[in-house]
Parts: C-alpha cells; sequence; structure tokens
C-alpha cells in the first residue's frame, strides 16, 4: 500500500509515520512537508527507505507527482497555533484553506480511495461548565486558526458532495506526546521546568481541555480509513479533562519542581473557555478506543523530553526564545492567583 502524508515532519505527522511503519513496515510512505519551523526531519530519524520525507509546499503546484498511486492520503499539514494565528493570521488562511483545496483537487484526479482530512475540536468554539460537542454540533470558531481550520473542513466536506471523493473528516482533541513543538502547552510547560525557567499560565489557568496521547488518536486515524464511512466526521477524545492549571501542577509534580514556577500572566484574546468531545461515534463505527490512560500518556511524555535534551536544545534555540520572549514578555503580569 501506498500513502501520501502532509505535514509529516510535524508533531502528529512525525508520531502517525512511525506508527504506521510499525504497524505496517512493507508500506510506502510519501511525507511531503514545507519543513517550516515546527516541521523537523530529527522528528523522523531512523526510520526505514520505505519512507521518503519530500520538502514541498501543498500551495504549491507539483502535488500530482506525489499523489499518483497513493491508496490513502492522510492530511495533517497545518499551520495550528492559536496565538501566532491572533498575531498573524494571512499564513493560516493560506495553508490551512487553499492548501487543503489543492490537496483535494489532487486527490480527485488521481482517484485516492481514502481521503483523511485531520481537523480540530476547535472549529466547534467554546462550550460553557457543561456539555460536549458532538458532530451536529455548528461550527462556531473564535480564533483565526479555528476558523481556517472550519473553512477547510467545509472545503473537504463539498469535495464528497460534489465530486464524491472519499474524504472523513476526523476532529481530535488536544494531542501530547513526543516530538512537540515546545511552543504548545505540554511541552512549553515541561521545558520550562525542566530548565527551571517561570511556566506562564493565561488568566486564572481555568480553561479546560480533553487531552489524548497522540499514538491513541494515530490509530483512531487509521481505523477511519479502514472502517470510517466516506463524507462522515468523527470525533476522536479520550474523555479526560482538566484545566491548565490541573495540567501544569501534574507536570511540576512529576518533575519534583515547584509550584512557584508559575507564572500567571494576562489571557490572550478569544480564549475559549471549555472543551470536550463525544466520540460515541468513532468508538462504535471505528471499533476504535484510546489505550493511553492520561497519567500514564503524561509519564511517557515528560520522560520523553527528559531524555532527549538534545532535541529539546535544537528547537530551544535563539529564534524560539526570542519568540518566546515576545509572547509572554510583553504580557503584564498576575502577581497572584486570582
Amino acid at each position: 500500500m501506498k500513502l501520501l502524508v502532509t505535514g509529516g515532519a510535524g508533531f502528529i505527522g512525525s508520531n502517525f509515520v512511525r506508527y504506521w511503519l510499525r504497524e505496517h513496515p512493507d508500506d510506502q510512505i510519501i511525507n511531503l512537508d514545507k519543513l517550516t519551523y515546527a516541521g523537523n526531519p530529527a522528528n523522523l530519524e531512523g526510520l526505514s527507505p520505505n519512507h521518503q520525507l519530500i520538502r514541498h509546499d501543498i500551495c504549491e503546484p507539483g502535488l500530482d507527482e506525489w499523489m499518483a498511486g497513493s491508496d490513502f492520503v492522510f492530511h495533517f499539514a497545518a499551520e495550528s497555533h492559536v496565538d501566532r494565528s491572533i498575531e498573524s493570521a494571512g499564513e493560516f488562511m493560506r495553508t490551512n484553506v487553499l492548501g487543503t483545496q489543492q490537496l483535494l483537487e489532487s486527490a480527485r484526479r488521481n482517484k485516492v480511495a481514502r481521503f483523511i482530512h485531520v481537523s480540530t475540536d476547535e472549529v466547534y468554539g467554546a462550550l460553557g461548565t457543561e456539555g460536549e460537542f458532538t458532530e451536529q454540533t455548528p461550527l462556531s470558531p473564535n480564533s483565526p486558526y479555528g476558523a481556517s481550520k472550519a473553512a477547510s473542513d467545509l472545503v473537504a466536506r463539498s469535495y464528497f458532495q460534489t465530486y464524491r471523493l472519499p474524504v472523513i473528516i476526523t476532529r481530535a482533541c488536544n494531542n501530547y506526546g513526543p516530538y512537540q513543538y515546545p511552543e504548545k502547552f505540554i511541552p512549553l510547560m515541561t521545558t520550562n521546568a525542566l530548565e527551571s525557567s517561570a511556566l506562564p499560565v493565561y488568566g486564572q489557568g481555568a480553561q479546560v481541555r480533553e487531552w489524548i496521547y497522540v499514538e491513541d488518536h494515530c490509530r483512531a486515524l487509521e481505523m477511519a480509513a479502514r472502517h470510517g464511512r466516506p463524507g462522515e466526521v468523527y470525533n476522536i477524545g479520550s474523555g479526560e479533562r482538566f484545566t491548565n492549571l490541573e495540567v501544569v501542577h501534574a507536570i511540576l509534580g512529576l518533575l519534583g519542581r515547584p509550584a512557584g514556577l508559575i507564572q500567571y500572566v494576562t489571557d490572550r484574546p478569544g480564549h475559549d473557555f471549555r472543551y470536550a468531545l463525544d466520540s460515541g461515534k468513532a468508538r462504535r463505527e471505528l471499533e476504535w478506543q484510546p489505550a493511553s490512560s492520561w497519567e500514564a500518556g503524561l509519564r511517557r511524555t515528560i520522560d520523553w523530553y527528559r531524555a532527549n535534551s538534545a532535541w529539546v536544545e535544537n528547537v530551544r534555540n535563539p529564534e524560539f526564545r526570542k519568540y518566546l520572549a515576545g509572547m509572554y514578555g510583553s504580557r503584564e503580569r498576575i502577581e497572584e492567583h486570582p
């Protein structure tokens, strides 16, 4: 079998490539990645010759060369950091919307058997203190990132409705695990704590997120390709939900670092309060359920960052530290927890 994977040098994409080749070592994977700041070839070291990494922007011509003969397409490529989308939304619209359309068009021309469009729970917007998002929840994104992913979902849906391209859309909760670029919450808190730097927490840290270990998500994506119904949406979640502050305390506890490292800063604009997914449809139709508990997954994640100091040092380079200082250093500090 031949797979085309986009964004496979990023966090979820590289974990998916590793997962797939471990489970299906004879399959071939063409991995297209623009290799932006978050696309790291080091995430793919040690893979078999059946994997080929190609530097390519999905918004640019030439996709057919790599698409031809593909059985499954797994589309991870996206600009994905909410904070960056607030500062500069244009690249999010270009890559996430136009890039997705270009990829879908190439898949249509090449008659792929399954196109898995990997999306996010952020397309639904925010919940109050109760309830869960279902696949029928109206799309109501609150950040430029969420809006760009919602738009790409609708483009993907249109290619099924109009052209009968066998598209399946998955919407996952927050992922965590190895190889995640440390601008994201768990690796940022972990790597800052490892060097005893301040851990910046927005507002009161009361926002609630649902967390899934990345390999559980990867298995769900395989099940979506094999058992999912074209044209359908599947929520992929774990049911394990915590406030941001609870996550930070869990990380500090596993690392043996003091709570005094927490630094409360003014919240970002439009920060969604709570996400929670109803994943019953995926569990029923895809014959899937998560295997990793929150406690075990978080411990494995922290152990990985602690054991891979060279990888951490390479990505937490001067450019990253400059970005970090600009993102959090300019925010007003809240001296005491509200």
